[in-house]
Formats: C-alpha cells, sequence, structure tokens
C-alpha cells in the first residue's frame, strides 16, 4: 500500500523561515501530482500549493512570494519552503499525492499523510 509522510513542522517566530518535506512510498506505478495543504483551527483545509508530475506549479494568493513548492523529479519528495512566515500560516499542514498503482490501471487515488503542526508565533 502506499504512505505518505510529512516532516519538518515546528515552532518559529514571525519572519523566519521552515522546509516541509514530503515523501511518497509503497506500490506505485507513476505519482501524477502532489501537493500541500493546511487546515487551522476551526477552519477548512485550504490548497497551499501543488505541482504536477510536469512541473506546473499552482500557489494559493496568501503565500504567493513567500512559499516555493519543488520535487527531486517526477516522483518524489516534494518540498514547501516557507519564507517570511507570519503568524496566521499557523495551522496543520498536510501533504497529498495522486498516484496510479500499476501499469495495469490508469484509475489514479490520492493520499494524504498524516500533516505536522506549523507554529508562528509573533
Amino acid at each position: 500500500q502506499v504512505q505518505v509522510v510529512e516532516s519538518g513542522g515546528g515552532l518559529v517566530l514571525a519572519g523566519g523561515s521552515l522546509r516541509l518535506s514530503c515523501t511518497a512510498s509503497g506500490r506505485m506505478f507513476r505519482v501524477n501530482g502532489m501537493g500541500w495543504y493546511r487546515q487551522a483551527p476551526g477552519e477548512q483545509r485550504e490548497l497551499v500549493a501543488h505541482i504536477t508530475s510536469g512541473g506546473s506549479i499552482t500557489y494559493a494568493d496568501s503565500v504567493k512570494g513567500r512559499f516555493t513548492i519543488s520535487r527531486d523529479n517526477a516522483k518524489n519528495p516534494v518540498y514547501l519552503q516557507m519564507n517570511s512566515l507570519k503568524p496566521e500560516d499557523t495551522a496543520v499542514y498536510y501533504c497529498n499525492a495522486d498516484i496510479r498503482g500499476s501499469i495495469a490501471t490508469t484509475k489514479v487515488d490520492t493520499y494524504w499523510g498524516q500533516g505536522t503542526q506549523v507554529t508562528v508565533s509573533s
């Protein structure tokens, strides 16, 4: 089966930086895209950044110019470099991966990690 694991969260002062990492492992033929989402207490989960296997990138307006998503190759891991952090960036950050399980199928499933806490203090 597939597992998605995030790392790199923590506590940082406003204006500081953190780098999150996400790795998918297990039975995979192709990783179509990977993304970072976040959920603050009492809020809905929202997209932060997404990158396709071809390298196309989408950012939430709130993080443009401050966050950078990247991946080493067309598979994984995927990283989220977060600079100029603000208290409003405080949330649990989740990674997801759209994975085609085998060459025998075109079906793509989405897998989520457990999340990593990012806390930005003012």
